[in-house]
């Protein structure tokens, strides 16, 4: 009973030191008919809070019907990431080697989807790479996307 607790708290506390992101939807299709709600796949836009210019589309499955229209649903683990540079590059700030970047929940509480940027020094670029986990099990299904910095370019680190 007490690895329980132990682990609802730390998930508590992941939850909390992680940026919830909100994407802005910019698509989605719908993948199995409900009369109380389709099942799709959406697309989302999120742009990265440190990096200015860079923006991570990740596409995901959103469970429908009665719970999905709920917010109850669990939703699929799997999920996949392209992230662009799509103007000019700013950093807001110095970045640390490794960081959550956004965190969406997937579940009523206990599943998230997170993305992590990694700072790759030798070839210059932004490795994004996604992944979701739970309190008891996480999934090894993950997508990775890297930006490489323009010619020029130093990334600031912590």
């Amino acid at each position: 009973m007490k690895i329980t607790t132990l682990r609802i708290a730390l998930a508590v506390a992941a939850a909390v030191a992680v940026p919830v992101a909100h994407g802005e939807e910019v698509g989605s299709v719908n993948t199995n008919f409900h009369i109380t709600g389709s099942d799709r796949v959406v697309v989302e836009a999120y742009d990265d809070p440190l990096v200015q210019g860079v923006t991570c589309y990740v596409s995901r499955a959103r469970t429908g019907g009665v719970k999905g229209t709920l917010g109850i649903a669990e939703d699929p683990t799997e999920a996949s990431i392209a992230c662009r540079q799509v103007g000019a590059i700013h950093f807001t700030g110095p970045l640390k080697q490794q960081a959550d970047v956004f965190s969406v929940s997937m579940s009523l509480i206990f599943k998230a989807l997170h993305v992590v940027r990694v700072v790759d020094t030798k070839r210059n670029a932004l490795v994004y790479l996604t992944y979701s986990d739970r309190v008891v099990s996480g999934s090894a299904k993950n997508s990775v996307s890297a930006v490489p910095m323009p010619a020029g370019t130093t990334i600031p680190l912590k």
